[in-house]
């Protein structure tokens, strides 16, 4: 195994969603930084790719298989993860699903879904972390967000409903625990060309990309930096921030 260099260095982080396209963007960074990975989704064969990409560079990585909707489910993960790597230094909640609908059409069970996966996620992995944290003084706890969080998007009510709660989860939390050491942040991506994006309904993709400033989507090496910089030391002073890199569909 080759010998943790970087910005991260024995640092355990836990990365859910990491199968997708930003997640396993991030493993790679973090794996890149030195960081010892506990890798979070649906399925161990979702994250048989990374997990063996990374594996080949020599670096440390635990594939958790977990249903982020359900407690019981999460507290079994997190005992594995204490288990077999130890405490988590850094938290990245980045699991999510996106679907579109007019909200009178909306099923409630679309609805529920979205907050479950997107909202309640957040709180039940975080609620995990945070004792341990607090007691060594020292976490990291970065909730990918959304820049439709803080603008809004016609179709998407009850995704950028759990999205502003995520922002306002996170901005909450970072009042609680700053004084322990422990930061809480949000990163706010626009589009990122991932295949979560890419299911949406083409017509809302054409809509979107002509919006944006930039004329483009953009891409998951753009997004990953911002996770490394918050969960090192020299983002220390990042409070209940929001990181926003979304090519100008919102400016703040």
């Amino acid at each position: 195994m080759t010998k943790p260099q970087g910005a991260l260095r024995n640092r355990i982080a836990v990365i859910t969603g990491a199968a997708g396209g930003i997640g396993s963007a991030v493993a790679r960074a973090y794996a890149e930084q030195g960081g010892r990975l506990a890798l979070v989704d649906r399925s161990v064969e979702l994250l048989a790719p990374i997990q063996e990409e990374l594996a080949r560079g020599g670096h440390e990585v635990l594939p958790i298989a977990v249903d982020l909707r359900d407690e019981a489910s999460v507290q079994s993960a997190f005992r594995k993860i204490r288990e077999q790597l130890g405490e988590p230094d850094i938290l990245v909640n980045n699991a999510g699903i996106d679907t579109t609908s007019r909200l009178v059409d909306m099923p409630t069970q679309m609805w529920d879904e979205m907050m479950a996966v997107n909202l309640r996620s957040v709180f039940l992995t975080t609620r995990e972390v945070l004792p341990g944290m607090i007691a060594r003084k020292w976490g990291r706890i970065i909730n990918t967000a959304s820049q439709l969080g803080h603008k809004g998007a016609a179709d998407m009510v009850h995704y950028c409903a759990a999205k502003a709660g995520v922002i306002g989860f996170t901005r909450a939390l970072a009042y609680e625990v700053a004084a322990s050491g422990v930061t809480v942040n949000a990163v706010c991506p626009g589009p990122i060309d991932t295949p979560l994006l890419q299911a949406l309904p083409q017509a809302w993709l054409d809509k979107k990309r002509a919006e944006l400033p930039i004329g483009r989507f953009g891409r998951v090496e753009e997004v990953a930096p911002a996770f490394v910089l918050l969960a090192s030391e020299q983002g220390s002073y990042f409070i209940g921030s929001t990181v926003n890199m979304n090519g100008g569909d919102y400016m703040i």
